[in-house]
């Protein structure tokens, strides 16, 4: 009885790396066709046309020499209150066309820096960094328990608080 087993243990174990193996061939095919939509990977559906860098590093970098605010979105894939965030933001036109004037970057995971999490580390949180690399602790949402979370209801605020960031830069430098 114990070969048996052994057997059918066996047979699940190939089983297992077939399923595995026919993924990873799949997922290939699929990125060589969609290669030069690669900006899209950035954006993790929080808007395809805009440009996103890929890291924290690049970001301030680039929101420094080109003094421009930073936008930064922290999220989950598996989070239902991020993912109905980025849908209304992802939808709302005068947002996406405000969001070209922004550096942005949307993570999915925590950073080193203690500043992009003031107040905790909850997601969705949305905060402002201005050129000097300063986390813009003014530009808030309207709870006073996470004050960076905005619901899809607040998309209009998070709208506004996207022109007060980039219109405090204009009177600050």
């Amino acid at each position: 009885a114990m070969e048996k087993s052994y057997m059918s243990m066996f047979l699940l174990l190939i089983a297992i790396s077939c399923v595995l193996a026919k993924d990873a061939g799949k997922k290939d095919t699929k990125e060589t066709t969609a290669k030069p939509k690669l900006p899209q990977t950035l954006s993790r559906g929080w808007g395809d046309q805009l440009i996103w860098t890929q890291t924290y590093e690049e970001a301030l970098f680039r929101a420094k020499h080109s003094q421009k605010p930073l936008m930064i979105i922290h999220h989950l894939e598996d989070c239902p209150h991020s993912q109905a965030l980025k849908k209304v933001f992802a939808e709302h036109k005068d947002i996406q066309k405000l969001a070209e004037k922004f550096i942005l970057l949307n993570l999915v995971y925590e950073t080193t820096d203690k500043n992009l999490a003031p107040d905790g580390q909850y997601v969705p949180r949305v905060l402002f960094i201005d050129p000097s690399l300063t986390v813009r602790a003014d530009i808030t949402g309207r709870y006073s328990n996470r004050l960076y979370a905005y619901e899809p209801s607040d998309i209009s605020l998070l709208y506004s608080n996207m022109q007060k960031a980039l219109k405090l830069l204009k009177t600050e430098l």
